[in-house]
Formats: C-alpha cells, sequence, structure tokens
C-alpha cells in the first residue's frame, strides 16, 4: 500500500489518538472572560473538590461547566473504567466562538450594534 493512502493515513491518525476522558461544549452563551474565571478556579484540582468549588460558586458559568464536569467523569467512569476518587481535572479551556450580533435602538434613529458573546469549553480528566 503507498505510504500516502488514505486508509493508511486515517489508522496513523487514530493510533496518536488522546485516550484521556474530556468532555466538550460547543456554542455556551457565556463569554471566554466569564467562563475562564470559573476554569481557572478549578484547573488542577480534583474532581469532588471542583464540584464543591463549582457547587458555591454565584457565577452562571459556574452552572453550566459543573454540568460538564459530570459528564467528563461519566465519560471517564463508563468508556474508559477510571475510578472517580483519582480523577482530576488536567485540563480546561474555553475557546471563542462565533459572536450573536444583535441591534441596540439609539437616539435619532441610529442603531448601535451588540455583540454577544459565545465559547466552546472542554474539559479533559486523568488518573493521579
Amino acid at each position: 500500500m503507498a505510504k500516502g493512502h488514505r486508509s493508511q493515513i486515517k489508522r496513523e491518525r487514530n493510533a496518536n489518538k488522546d485516550t484521556r476522558p474530556s468532555a466538550k461544549l460547543s456554542y455556551a452563551r457565556v463569554s471566554v472572560q466569564k467562563a475562564c474565571f470559573v476554569l481557572d478556579a478549578i484547573r488542577g484540582k480534583d474532581v469532588q473538590t471542583a464540584l464543591g468549588i463549582l457547587a458555591y460558586n454565584p457565577r452562571y458559568a459556574s452552572s453550566v461547566i459543573e454540568k460538564l464536569l459530570k459528564s467528563a467523569i461519566a465519560n471517564a467512569e463508563n468508556n474508559n473504567g477510571m475510578n472517580v476518587e483519582n480523577l482530576y481535572i488536567e485540563e480546561c479551556y474555553a475557546n471563542k466562538g462565533p459572536s450573536i450580533k444583535r441591534i441596540k435602538p439609539r437616539a435619532q434613529g441610529r442603531a448601535y450594534r451588540i455583540e454577544k458573546g459565545v465559547c466552546h469549553i472542554t474539559l479533559v480528566l486523568n488518573e493521579r
């Protein structure tokens, strides 16, 4: 088979696949900056501590991230057979998504544009 054959390229790509349990939320209706405040608080912590932090954090993003973290824990438990007590948050980040554009009426018939932020949040867990 030729070196650049499609099936061989796919085989090599799948061999290098990341096996760490993760969860991703696309198009979350929260800005990147507001999501990063919460993500910075839980980065590197074990899962039980992170869930406690998220439960008592007053920010809106914390409820969204808490749901995502529970999904990542379930993925680790069911798909990878990992022990929940040994899990910790290895990576967590938020990337900018497409802005939702809205128009705000202003004085003298003008219209100002409002851009509402959207982000993609990713959580990656690992075992200690």
